[in-house]
């Protein structure tokens, strides 16, 4: 198993498939990394020999943030944007969508499971 940025990547994937599985490499970071290091897209992981693994890890190292630098980056905005009291850091603290989406419905995946606020059922009339 092949050790990329402290990341474990999978062995039977293509190199271009395994790489995005390095926080902060997606599929257009790792056609470019590749290319860089003139290696074939398509190979197997397990058929990269130590050399062709140390030059992709230089690679990366020496012009790509990623991983727990990339994480610590990403928190310290969204800490700054809290502290500031931004629009968008209160919508971080609030748990709710940052980016403008509707939240009357949808928004499930960011504000979480459906609470049934009571007092909806309809009241027994009774005799005056």
């Amino acid at each position: 198993m092949a050790r990329i940025s402290g990341v474990t990547i999978p062995d039977n994937k293509q190199v271009q498939i395994a790489l995005t599985y390095i926080y902060g490499i997606g599929p257009k970071t790792s056609a470019d990394i590749l290319t860089e290091a003139r290696i074939e897209p398509t190979v197997r992981v397990k058929n990269l020999n130590d050399g062709e693994i140390s030059k992709l890890q230089d690679i990366i190292t020496a012009n790509y943030t990623t991983e727990g630098e990339l994480q610590r980056v990403v928190n310290g905005n969204i800490k700054r944007l809290r502290d500031i009291n931004a629009y968008r850091g209160l919508r971080h603290k609030n748990n709710l969508p940052s980016r403008g989406q509707r939240t009357k419905t949808n928004a499930r995946t960011r504000r979480g499971k459906k609470l049934t606020v009571g007092g909806t059922a309809k009241k027994a009339p009774s005799k005056t």
